[in-house]
């Protein structure tokens, strides 16, 4: 039956190993240990040096550029301002001025709001009798009702208006139709009634 020393090469020795102490019993070799150690210590001292070189490099070239430390470019250490509470009363406190933050304030819906809000109380105004000056008795009635009065009583007649002829090669301009009847809603508006109607037309349909 063959055995594996039958592959080992001529004048090769099979060394037995005693492994009836239960360890190793030769020493070990520390030189390659050592070299190692030295090699990584020389490498972090040089990578070190270089480091700091070019960060001194950089500064002294930025002090060149920015000029000065001035009572406007001196360093803080932020390390003196130490952590910053979490408490609820500053969350509040940071809410309140949050919230109270003057205007003009950043547009968080491109202004969509705020128009509709300023067409809101424009619809108040409109459509609701409401006081110019209570102490002089005098009314803001609704266009509707200011639209009746006008057709029943018609409008004052201004005087005409003294219109010069036209200069040499002009043209009277002439408007065969209004461009607009001076109010219209915004798509978020209209978008926003279209969702107040489904609403209402489901809570009906239950």
């Amino acid at each position: 039956m063959p055995t594996h020393n039958e592959h080992l090469p001529e004048g090769h020795k099979n060394e037995e190993i005693d492994a009836s102490l239960g360890y190793e019993q030769s020493d070990v070799k520390i030189a390659g240990i050592v070299v190692f150690l030295v090699a990584l210590g020389t490498f972090v001292a040089v990578t070190g040096v270089t480091c700091y070189g070019i960060g001194k490099l950089l500064n002294a070239h930025m002090n060149k550029e920015d000029g000065p430390n001035s009572k406007w470019t001196q360093t803080v250490d932020v390390r003196q301002l130490g952590n910053m509470p979490s408490s609820p009363a500053l969350q509040n406190k940071m809410a309140e001025i949050t919230q109270s933050f003057p205007t003009p304030r950043v547009q968080l819906d491109d202004g969509n709001q705020d128009v509709a809000d300023l067409h809101a109380r424009e619809d108040i105004l409109l459509n609701n009798y409401t006081w110019v000056d209570q102490s002089k008795g005098k009314v803001r009635i609704p266009i509707e009702r200011a639209m009746e009065i006008i057709a029943q009583r018609g409008l004052p007649v201004a005087p005409a208006a003294q219109v010069q002829p036209p200069m040499t090669g002009d043209s009277r301009p002439v408007v065969t139709m209004p461009l607009t009847n001076g109010f219209a809603r915004t798509s978020y508006e209209q978008e926003e009634a279209a969702a107040h109607r489904q609403t209402e037309g489901a809570e009906s349909a239950q």
